[in-house]
């Protein structure tokens, strides 16, 4: 194959083209789109990334999007997503050419008007989502470079979500209602143990890493192993830690309108234990 029929220009470095295999495929190349009309051929060398959205929908929204969004941002989109791929070594969902393109450009025009928006989970993200952070990082960069807008480590986190959404094929809002469960139950410990959680501590790191995990086993249905010896001991031993875990495994399940194991309590008051001890070390 040498060359792709044209099908639609969406703009200079945009078009939609007609794929002998896949049918309609989206086609980025600098300058691809200059001077073509419907039914021109273009030659495959040009092409610099071709992307396939499978879904009539997803094709119709990026269509209507595209016209609308500056061509410096679409570059730029390009160098994100690849960027993203190669350091992950693997393939993002589609869908992320739609979404985060929308996300940027939305928030582009908001840091025009001078409208910022606080990121309430940027912690949390961070340090759940390290490598994707660093990705969203490097997006904020390239997004400065091309289009002279910086927007700022609050954005950093919102990218780092949708770029973690695109790896783990889940929809942004999906990943969003987890950081919000996670922060929600960051909170109620501190509330029920009356201590503020140093967000620099390792002792944080630790426990965003549990729940997040834990969060990742409901969600695919993963069974922990029973320990019920070790239960009956944290029961006993800590019985109030153990409560605040159980409140917690019951928070999750209904957010996530999904059964916990009763074994995520014991692995939870373990976690809230060594909590408990850095708070008498720091009184």
């Amino acid at each position: 194959m040498s060359s792709l029929q044209v099908a639609k220009v969406l703009n200079n470095n945009v078009i939609i083209a007609i794929h002998p295999q896949h049918g309609e495929v989206v086609v980025i190349g600098k300058g691809i789109g200059f001077g073509q009309k419907n039914k021109d051929r273009i030659p495959v060398s040009a092409v610099e990334k071709m992307f396939i959205l499978t879904k009539p929908e997803e094709q119709e929204q990026y269509k209507q999007l595209v016209p609308h969004i500056d061509e410096k941002l679409i570059e730029a989109m390009n160098e994100i997503v690849t960027h993203a791929e190669k350091t992950s070594g693997s393939s993002l969902n589609e869908h992320i050419h739609i979404a985060l393109t929308d996300h940027i450009a939305f928030a582009i025009k908001r840091h025009a008007q001078g409208l910022y928006i606080h990121n309430p989970f940027l912690y949390e993200t961070r340090e759940m989502y390290p490598e994707e952070y660093k990705m969203a990082a490097y997006a904020v960069r390239t997004i400065h470079e091309k289009l002279g807008v910086d927007l700022g480590e609050e954005e950093i986190g919102f990218i780092a979500l949708h770029i973690h959404g695109a790896l783990t094929n889940q929809h942004i809002s999906e990943v969003r209602k987890h950081s919000e469960l996670i922060a929600d139950l960051v909170h109620t410990v501190e509330q029920q143990l009356d201590y503020v959680i140093p967000k620099d501590s390792l002792d944080y790191s630790r426990l965003l890493t549990h729940l997040r995990f834990a969060l990742e086993r409901v969600r695919r249905g993963e069974a922990v192993q029973e320990a019920s010896a070790l239960d009956g001991l944290l029961k006993r031993e800590y019985p109030e830690i153990y409560s605040l875990a159980w409140k917690l495994t019951k928070i999750m399940e209904q957010r996530l309108k999904k059964p916990v194991y009763p074994a995520e309590a014991g692995y939870l008051t373990i976690h809230l234990q060594r909590l408990v001890q850095r708070k008498q070390q720091d009184e």
